[in-house]
């Protein structure tokens, strides 16, 4: 099995997220694992005619081979040198996870609604979000920027440490494949309803547990911040499924317990509404001030998920 190397690689590797974020400067993974989505597509699809199982092919090949690479650079950089080869972990790692960077995200969406105004923050939003801003108003752009942070605690921060502590930094790479595909072609639309249904589904069974331990992480959370943690946990619990995502809701549903704000309800995305019901249908609309608040529980929530992770892959280790 693949563990982690020493007990100070996770730690570390946030350090640098919290230094360094996600600088546009720097040579990422994840734009080069875009880059092979776009690359490999059209080829899975011109050789597999049934468009599904192309999708299927397609997925699997492109998850086996990220972590057969990731396996491959740690194994090539340790044989160079030891320290050579806990640095690029560390590195890889880093790439894995992105709390820092998601809080600047969203803070920046505050900041240019307040600064520049709707039209500004929108257009900032719309790097952020998979639905249509135009029809947002300041609370819904407010709302749409906090619904992010919190699902994307899960995708950005607690699946991949959650997936290197079962099977290190090449799994958390493979994980960070999982998540890119769904983002690129996990679609319900004409286009990838049946090529992206493997990647969406993937998608869905890599976060199915980190989802749900959201609620410990981020209830733990709210606990150490001296908040009502069990409203979080109730809430969670309770209005979790609440979402069309499988995943999605578990996180955002225990942030609106935490911050006691309503989230969800109907949305468009490429134009068509979705109706979503409410989660913390009993609470208030989203302020500028939940959003902040909301970003100090995401990094408040990602120490925590540090220290499950290590412990996580402390117990892989014994075995």
């Amino acid at each position: 099995m693949i563990f982690i190397s020493d007990w100070y690689i996770l730690p570390a590797a946030f350090l640098l997220d919290f230094l360094l974020g996600d600088p546009l400067w720097m040579p990422h993974p994840v734009r080069w694992m875009g880059k092979a989505i776009e690359a490999f597509e059209p080829r899975f699809r011109a050789k597999i005619k049934n468009t599904r199982l192309a999708g299927l092919f397609f997925a699997f090949a492109l998850i086996s081979m990220t972590f057969v690479i990731g396996l491959m650079v740690l194994g090539l950089a340790g044989a160079v040198n030891p320290c050579f080869g806990k640095a690029i972990e560390i590195m890889m790692l880093y790439f894995a996870i992105s709390a820092f960077s998601l809080k600047r995200e969203a803070l920046g969406v505050l900041t240019t609604l307040q600064g520049q105004g709707l039209v500004a923050a929108k257009k900032r939003l719309a790097m952020i979000v998979g639905r249509d801003v135009e029809p947002l108003d300041e609370e819904g752009v407010t709302r749409a920027a906090l619904e992010t942070v919190a699902e994307n605690f899960v995708d950005g921060v607690l699946s991949p440490l959650f997936w290197a502590g079962i099977g290190g930094a090449p799994l958390a790479m493979a994980y960070k494949m999982v998540n890119t595909l769904d983002s690129m072609v996990g679609y319900k639309d004409e286009t990838y309803k049946d090529f992206g249904w493997a990647s969406a589904t993937i998608d869905d069974l890599f976060n199915y547990i980190p989802a749900r331990l959201s609620l410990l992480v981020i209830s733990l959370s709210v606990w150490l911040g001296k908040g009502d943690w069990k409203q979080a946990w109730d809430i969670g619990l309770t209005q979790g499924r609440n979402h069309s995502s499988p995943n999605a809701g578990f996180p955002e549903a225990c942030f609106a317990g935490a911050l006691e704000v309503r989230l969800g309800g109907p949305n468009i995305y490429g134009g068509v509404s979705v109706d979503k019901p409410y989660i913390g249908s009993g609470f208030g609309p989203v302020t500028g001030k939940h959003l902040e608040q909301a970003c100090t529980l995401l990094i408040r929530s990602s120490f925590v998920a540090v220290f499950v992770a290590m412990t996580l892959a402390h117990l892989v280790s014994l075995f």
